[in-house]
């Protein structure tokens, strides 16, 4: 079975740290949360705090190989804060140069400008970062899912089922060629 990586912290926005994680249970893979800290960690829904999830590891707990894919909810608060965890930005790096499948939601990109992965990649994001994510190198368009080699990034929640259909996509093509191998 294949384990799927979610990373997030306090402030990631509900739908899109639930949606793709429920999503990705029903196709029949594993999603571990992986947070700075234990315990739980508090979603944010439109406008105030949502609902708490779990927290399966801490950051310093994960390690790459273990994984074969990397999810990264947004939320304004969720990245803004996570940029700041060296550990954080160490597995993306880690993932990205692994070849795995890295997804990125709304504000979720921020955290592959942080992580400098950016460079001649095509992605979308929420409006607000689409700067950031330029100036990071990018290629940024508008448009409801982008697969862009391992890089998968989507604009909002109403984007989530094509989100979540493109990283299962993802995870079934890896595991057909690793049955070809």
């Amino acid at each position: 079975m294949s384990r799927v990586l979610i990373i997030a912290t306090d402030g990631f926005e509900q739908s899109e740290l639930t949606g793709p994680r429920d999503a990705l249970q029903q196709a029949g893979f594993e999603t571990v949360i992986a947070s700075p800290k234990a315990g739980e960690i508090k979603g944010w829904q439109h406008t105030d705090w949502g609902d708490s999830v779990g927290v399966d590891k801490t950051l310093d707990e994960v390690e790459v190989g273990s994984y074969d894919a990397l999810v990264l909810p947004g939320g304004q608060m969720n990245p803004d804060n996570l940029r700041l965890e060296p550990r954080a930005i160490e597995l993306i790096k880690g993932f990205v140069m692994a070849r795995k499948p890295v997804a990125a939601i709304c504000h979720g990109p921020w955290l592959l400008a942080e992580a400098d992965v950016l460079d001649g990649r095509k992605v979308t994001s929420w409006p607000s970062i689409r700067t950031d994510l330029r100036n990071a190198g990018a290629e940024v368009v508008d448009e409801e899912v982008v697969v862009d080699g391992n890089l998968i990034t989507s604009r909002k929640p109403a984007d989530i089922p094509a989100f979540a259909k493109a990283i299962i996509a993802a995870l079934q093509e890896g595991m057909a060629v690793s049955a070809e191998i």
